[in-house]
């Protein structure tokens, strides 16, 4: 079983919560793997930096799972034009690549913790090792799905038009990754319409309760974090 780490009063766990290596974790070949709940979204990211910063050479590498509330996440390369419209849902400007996207309850968030240096892996292979899990998983729920190299992230196809189901951001530094993969589980996608996602204009946006398939993102996050240790040790 996957462990939980401590709530704070208002249901979201606390920074501490996503930093204090002595909860019990669930392990998968050598990675630890921590179910966080819900978090803040800027408290999580600090903390990704924190570990990333903090690691030795012999660190564990770790998967976090987590949802958050309602956030716009602006990457390295996002461009302005790509918020369509202004909201009440706050905008953050983060440090991994990519252009912007959307989370909120209902979405899994797969933050991947990984010395890429100890496994000798490049972030191509990473990104492609990441779609692959992501597309065992669906395949092993009854959906099939796809990646595409000149567009990371997890595609299927809806009534002939292809729609995306899980998105990438990451980040490397000094040789380790940290942020991770989204996969929309059973949310309001309606946001997605006031940006354009990961920088396309128009691109559809699905999740796997309209394909068909029940799921709450704790049980999706403790299926799926096994497969993303396997696949990113594979090297």
């Amino acid at each position: 079983m996957i462990a939980s780490a401590a709530l704070g009063n208002d249901g979201i766990a606390t920074p501490s919560a996503a930093t204090r290596l002595s909860d019990a974790v669930d392990t998968v070949a050598g990675v630890r793997i921590r179910a966080l709940g819900r978090t803040a979204y800027v408290d999580t990211w600090r903390a990704m930096q924190s570990f990333t910063d903090s690691r030795a050479d012999d660190t564990p590498d770790e998967i976090w799972l987590t949802e958050h509330p309602p956030v716009y996440t602006l990457g390295l390369g996002a461009r302005p034009q790509h918020v369509l419209r202004s909201t009440a849902i706050p905008i953050v400007k983060v440090d991994r690549g990519g252009q912007v996207t959307y989370h909120g309850p209902g979405q899994l968030l797969a933050y991947l913790m990984f010395d890429l240096r100890r496994q000798r892996v490049g972030v191509r292979a990473l990104v492609r090792s990441i779609e692959n899990a992501v597309i065992e998983w669906l395949g092993i729920r009854g959906v099939r799905a796809h990646g595409k190299p000149t567009a990371p992230g997890v595609y299927v196809h809806i009534d002939q038009e292809e729609a995306k189901i899980a998105a990438l951001g990451l980040k490397i530094r000094n040789g380790c990754s940290y942020h991770g993969v989204s996969v929309n589980i059973a949310m309001d996608l309606q946001p997605f319409s006031d940006i354009d996602p990961c920088g396309y204009p128009g691109l559809r946006v699905t999740q796997l309760v309209d394909l068909g398939v029940q799921s709450s993102v704790a049980q999706a996050g403790a299926e799926l974090a096994p497969l993303l240790a396997r696949h990113l040790l594979s090297h």
